[in-house]
């Protein structure tokens, strides 16, 4: 145990130190308890948009392979270089609980078929719907990336809340109260012996005056 002074202020101080830390712990588990809501909202969200995205995933690879199927190739590959381009994404920030969480703003990336830059005449339908296709998979993705970018930055908070509540919980709150206990048992005892060593004086000081009114009263005989 750390070395502590077993006086009354020291157990004073430590008795505040324990209402410090209980009231920490408690304001800790709060957040926790709001982060754990919070990140079961945004899990439900995250769900339903992975179920989503694998359907519109395999949506997409289903009409690829049929236009893969049915159209000439090099036509094929040349609407694919035609729409390849780069996406411009906005990222700003927002606070969940107190916890930095990223908010992408990003241009549309669905398309009408005019805006893909391919030939309208020499392409087909099959063609423009694997395009819109995997437009769709690429905004649900932006989407995607957004909500499990907060839900892994809230789990990370709810892990180091839950931390430190243990902290507080197992070793340091008790070791203030193991401590506080300690200086009032020095406390209680070093009264005991002060009480002892009191009665014990009073007794001698007893006995030296009846001794005296003893030696008085043989005098006076």
């Amino acid at each position: 145990m750390e070395q502590v002074k077993p006086t009354r202020m020291e157990l004073m101080k430590k008795k505040a130190q324990i209402r410090l830390a209980e009231q920490g712990r408690d304001l800790l588990r709060e957040k926790m308890d709001a982060l754990i809501q919070e990140f079961f909202k945004i899990l439900s969200t995250v769900s339903d948009s992975r179920d989503e995205l694998e359907m519109v995933s395999q949506s997409a690879d289903q009409a690829l392979l049929i236009a893969q199927a049915t159209d000439d190739l090099v036509t094929l590959k040349s609407a694919g270089l035609a729409t390849r381009r780069s996406i411009t994404v906005d990222i700003s920030g927002k606070n969940i609980m107190g916890v930095p969480v990223p908010v992408i703003e990003k241009k549309r990336v669905s398309k009408s078929m005019f805006e893909r830059g391919y030939g309208v005449i020499t392409t087909s339908a099959r063609i423009d719907e694997t395009a819109e296709r995997y437009e769709a998979e690429i905004d649900l993705l932006i989407k995607l990336a957004e909500t499990e970018t907060a839900m892994r930055r809230l789990g990370s908070e709810i892990q180091m809340n839950r931390r430190r509540v243990n902290a507080l919980e197992q070793i340091m709150i008790p070791e203030l109260k193991n401590q506080a206990k300690f200086i009032k048992n020095a406390i209680e005892e070093r009264e005991r012996e002060d009480l002892f060593r009191l009665k014990k004086v009073k007794s001698i000081l007893e006995r030296k005056k009846k001794s005296a009114k003893k030696k008085k009263a043989a005098e006076m005989k």
